[in-house]
């Protein structure tokens, strides 16, 4: 076995904990490893005056990254699940996801607890077009504006009044210790997140079995269970961050089931499509795929295809 792993991550705070978090359960379970971060900037980092949505593309945050996987500057890489592509670069493999945290949004506000509480015309800040149309949906008054930057950058441009509140990732906040930064933790029936929001993604190079089952024991057979889920709906809907679709899934152990919902809208958020499933978790990719074709057939081929001309 190695003695030496690189990590490569990203360089903001967040990214840092999450790859160091890594470092540590591997260094603990592998008395005689030790792991060393390549921190790289990625396209996401580098375009900070332009909204997600309008940038195109997909792999944002995680090319670069990827790149050194495959010129072996890197063993594995540690990325938000949220932010990794449904097609993989040839050569390249998720192979495991620790115990997700939190999938909710968090509204983060220095003068106000909740959305409800938010003045007429109040000013919202998120980089998300999903986190846009639904805010809106909520609150048709207020004035949602975009926010980019690492989690650092926004709060601090809320604090500095640039905003009357912003939307994050509940999961992001907590693992830096900001739980008293959350005002609300907005339930998923009135803000759907991303596919794997809160969840850790491992990659490491398809060929690299000694990785691949050195990391075996990070992985969580129900987060697992739910990441198959939702990128299966993901994959099949073509997802990237210029399209407004949100999906969460949660499991029955008992009775051996997995709940999924998803939503699609087009971009001005005027047509919604919103669908549940349940199915086994035993295969949790075909009810991730039935949840996507029963979207695309009522309508969302149509919204896709108006995005994607």
């Amino acid at each position: 076995m190695r003695k030496n792993i690189v990590i490569a991550t990203r360089g903001s705070e967040l990214a840092l904990w999450q790859a160091n978090f890594i470092k540590s359960a591997i260094e603990d379970r592998y008395s005689d490893i030790n792991c060393e971060l390549n921190v790289i900037k990625t396209m996401g980092d580098k375009i900070l005056d332009v909204p997600l949505a309008k940038i195109g593309g997909k792999g944002l945050f995680v090319k670069e990254i990827e790149t050194a996987l495959l010129e072996n500057k890197a063993d594995i890489a540690v990325h938000s699940m949220k932010d990794v592509p449904m097609e993989l670069p040839e050569g390249l493999k998720l192979v495991s996801s620790p115990k997700a945290g939190s999938s909710n949004d968090a509204l983060v506000s220095t003068r106000f607890n909740s959305i409800e509480e938010l003045p007429i015309n109040a000013k919202v800040g998120t980089s998300s077009l999903r986190r846009r149309l639904q805010l809106l949906e909520l609150r048709p008054d207020l004035e949602v504006l975009d926010l980019r930057g690492n989690l650092q950058t926004r709060l601090r441009k809320l604090d500095e009044a640039m905003y009357d509140a912003i939307i994050l990732a509940e999961a992001g906040l907590v693992r830096l210790g900001l739980n008293d930064r959350v005002k609300e933790s907005i339930d998923v029936e009135n803000m759907l997140p991303p596919s794997c929001q809160g969840i850790l993604g491992l990659e490491a190079r398809s060929d690299d079995t000694e990785i691949i089952e050195l990391l075996k024991f990070i992985n969580d057979e129900d987060t697992d269970i739910r990441v198959r889920a939702e990128r299966r709906f993901l994959f099949e809907l073509k997802g990237g961050c210029q399209v407004p679709i949100a999906c969460y899934s949660t499991l029955d152990k008992e009775n051996g089931t997995i709940a999924i919902r998803g939503k699609l809208y087009t971009l001005d958020g005027r047509v919604k499509i919103d669908k549940n499933l349940v199915g086994s978790i035993d295969n949790p990719e075909e009810i991730g795929k039935k949840l996507a074709d029963a979207i695309l057939n009522d309508g969302g081929d149509k919204i896709l295809k108006e995005i994607y001309v």
